[in-house]
């Protein structure tokens, strides 16, 4: 037990965020499920489970949501039962280990919190336009709670930038990631109308997030390297003109884009060198 966590330690100092932010719903689980099931067989309450639901599950009714503004991001951090935490952690854990191997360990959170409040978004508009949910009967005890959205858009990202990268799935065998990706997504939609209607659009929520960020990535418009930006601290040197900056005013070549996208999938974004990042920073403003 104690290699386990030094190993899971470990990897959390080296830099991933995947393995930080399993940790974090792991915890916020047991946090919440260990008093809750004591409760219940001591008190033959529910309390604990009651008020964690409605103090930090993500309501479709407006008025509770204005009220419990918060809940947009608590809501990706809470689980229903053990399979479900479980179901999650483990397809977070695959997909997240390829995602941060060819994007780099620097955008897992970002895209974690994107993904995830983007759900939110499709949850919310979902129940409050579409007349199948707005009734009130449905509209005012519809809540969602779960880090699905977040995962699936760091699963759709990961099959975007390297469709083809195979992977061993339980009973069937090698299956490419496109394919796995297209499965989770032809699902959901067939299930929108289905008992976890709400989870079920809020995937696809992520979903879309995950493989639109990905293709923005690879026309040079970094999201979430933008708002990382922001924090850094902006050194302080200046760079001369020299011939090398005279060079890359110009349109860049369709091959040199070509060559770089490569390399961002080989290798990640971090990779890739200023003057390559410059160049699709210009090629994505032409």
């Amino acid at each position: 037990m104690n290699t386990f966590w030094q190993d899971i330690n470990y990897k959390i100092k080296s830099g991933s965020k995947l393995y930080l932010l399993i940790v974090i719903n792991v915890v916020v689980y047991l946090l919440i499920n260990l008093p809750g099931q004591i409760e219940k067989l001591f008190a033959h309450t529910e309390n604990v489970i009651h008020y964690t639901y409605k103090y930090l599950a993500l309501p479709a009714y407006l008025p509770d949501l204005i009220h419990r503004p918060w809940t947009i991001v608590s809501h990706m951090f809470m689980h229903a039962d053990v399979f479900h935490i479980l179901y999650n952690m483990l397809w977070f854990y695959w997909f997240g280990q390829i995602f941060e191997e060819f994007l780099g360990k620097k955008r897992t959170v970002g895209l974690y919190f994107i993904g995830g409040l983007s759900g939110a978004a499709f949850f919310i508009t979902a129940y409050n336009l579409i007349p199948l949910f707005n009734q009130p009967a449905i509209l005012h005890e519809a809540n969602a709670i779960g880090a699905s959205a977040a995962i699936m858009a760091i699963i759709i990202a990961a099959a975007t930038i390297v469709p083809d990268y195979t992977m061993i799935v339980f009973l069937i065998g090698p299956v490419k990631l496109k394919w796995v990706a297209l499965f989770f997504v032809v699902t959901d939609f067939l299930s929108i109308t289905g008992p976890n209607a709400g989870g079920e659009i809020a995937h696809i929520g992520g979903a879309i997030v995950g493989f639109v960020y990905v293709k923005q990535l690879q026309n040079g418009k970094d999201w979430i390297g933008s708002i990382n930006n922001l924090f850094k601290k902006r050194s302080k040197m200046r760079v001369v003109p020299g011939s090398q900056q005279k060079e890359s005013k110009g349109k860049p070549q369709q091959d040199e884009i070509d060559r770089i996208l490569d390399k961002i999938s080989e290798t990640g974004y971090d990779n890739l060198t200023t003057q390559e990042k410059d160049t699709l920073f210009r090629a994505s403003n032409k």
